[in-house]
């Protein structure tokens, strides 16, 4: 029997389905039977639950382990197994380094004890070490290998509930599918992911984990390729799925696009604030517009629009917001503007499709190829990044042809400005965004003709509002 020490336990379990800790609970059990009998007394407990030591995340109790190792608190360690400690041979060395020198013995549970002082029980403790680290890449492996023939074969592969389907990730749940249809709608007609999650959040929705929305959440789950009834792998569709679709694919295609584009921004700050800030244009630089207000001492100026120079263009937002709402309603209000929501008639999806699909079965096949030795590294790369080009301008075409939801109950109703009133502004935003080109020019020098003292000074030829 071993000298009387001070042991530190140590725990660890990579995945705790139940949350109850369940796991490594029993295995501190086990740890403090083979202490008493060893004689040993207990001076700590640190656990790591629901962690994996093969990802190499950060493991708080080990970290503490070794840090009550090198202060002299501890000089002992218990532990159910030895794959409890290490899953990486990089660990074991630190942990040999630690314990070496300070003639740390290691007692488990399972494999008995590993003697760190000798070199035959180094070399036993690594052994260890190799074995546990291909466990588990076999492990990982055979899960990916089960994955990927699971998504080929259209099946759920397993996890958290995805939202608008039942537990069996399969059957729609027709609730929780209205929603996502709703707010795919909202995306298309041109509103910003915050303004969606507040409706949702004020609705009472809630996510499949039953927590309030956040734009990040809701933006993950509108461009899930299973909302069209399509199979992913690692990023990449590989198929048709045996679940319901939600979504039709061009909708699901149009989505992804909006909330793909680089140009999109869905935070809430000054810049959008403003109906034009970042979608009109100076008309000598061709930078996007933004939205400042100064201070001098203790007068606030009002809102101006000017590029980033803050040189060639500086105009009033208030009353350049007005003038462009009046020429986009002027615009809505005439009687041809019902033909805006006629879908483009050159636009062939069946075609776009069955483009996509051969790239997509280009992309596997360069796969093949790389494995096989016929392409190398850079071949694959450059290949890759010119298919993934032409998959984007094809996302792109499909996405324009649903865009026409923008104008969706705005140039079809009685009164468009009425409409207008109540629409919030990342709608008003998308409608000018289709409609026309804003380009605010460089000041005249003097006063427009006409103009009177006393009355608000603009003139709107300094503002040019092309159609698209």
């Amino acid at each position: 029997m071993e000298a009387s020490r001070r042991a530190a336990v140590y725990v660890r379990i990579s995945r705790d389905k139940e949350g109850a800790g369940l796991g490594v609970e029993r295995q501190e059990a086990d740890c403090r039977a083979l202490a008493e009998q060893l004689g040993w007394t207990i001076v700590a407990v640190h656990t790591d639950n629901d962690l994996s030591a093969y990802s190499g995340k950060p493991r708080p109790g080990y970290a503490a382990l070794l840090a009550d190792l090198r202060a002299g608190t501890a000089d002992a360690v218990v532990v159910w197994h030895t794959d409890r400690l290490h899953r990486r041979p990089v660990e074991l060395e630190d942990y040999i380094a630690v314990c070496e020198p300070r003639g740390v013995p290691t007692q488990t549970v399972k494999a008995g004890p590993i003697d760190l002082a000798t070199p035959a029980g180094r070399m036993v403790a690594r052994q260890l070490g190799a074995v546990g680290r291909y466990e588990v890449e076999h492990m990982v492996e055979r899960q990916q290998r089960a994955r990927l023939q699971a998504a080929t074969a259209g099946k759920w592969g397993g996890g958290r509930r995805p939202y608008g389907y039942g537990p069996d990730g399969v059957t729609v749940d027709q609730a929780e599918a209205d929603t996502l249809r709703w707010a795919a709608a909202q995306v298309l007609a041109g509103r910003a992911l915050n303004a969606i999650t507040a409706d949702l959040n004020r609705q009472g929705s809630r996510t499949s984990t039953g927590r309030g929305w956040r734009s990040t959440e809701l933006r993950r789950v509108l461009v899930r390729p299973r909302n069209a009834a399509l199979a992913q792998h690692r990023g990449q569709v590989v198929g048709p799925a045996a679940w319901p679709a939600i979504l039709a694919e061009d909708t699901w295609r149009g989505v992804v696009a909006v909330l793909s584009d680089p140009g999109r921004r869905t935070n809430t700050s000054v810049a959008r604030r403003w109906l034009l800030s970042g979608l009109a244009v100076c008309g000598v630089c061709g930078d996007p517009v933004r939205s400042f207000s100064a201070s001098a001492r203790r007068r606030n100026t009002n809102p101006v629009y000017t590029c980033r120079t803050g040189k060639h263009v500086v105009r009033a937002a208030a009353a350049v917001d007005a003038f462009v709402t009046q020429v986009i309603l002027e615009r809505l209000r005439r009687p041809d503007a019902r033909e805006l929501l006629t879908p483009d008639p050159t636009a062939d999806t069946a075609a776009l499709h069955l483009q996509d699909a051969a790239l997509a079965e280009r992309l596997v096949e360069l796969g093949r190829l790389y494995g096989d030795g016929v392409i190398d590294a850079p071949q694959l790369q450059a290949a890759t990044a010119a298919i993934r080009s032409q998959r984007e301008r094809i996302t792109a075409q499909l996405a324009a042809t649903s865009r026409g939801s923008v104008l969706a109950g705005v140039v079809d109703a009685p009164d468009p400005a009425a409409v207008w009133a109540g629409l919030d502004l990342s709608r008003r935003r998308a409608i000018i965004d289709t409609l026309a080109v804003v380009t605010i020019l460089p000041a005249r020098r003097g006063r427009r003709p006409g103009w009177q003292a006393g009355e608000s000074y603009f003139d709107p030829r300094t503002v040019a509002v092309t159609p698209k």
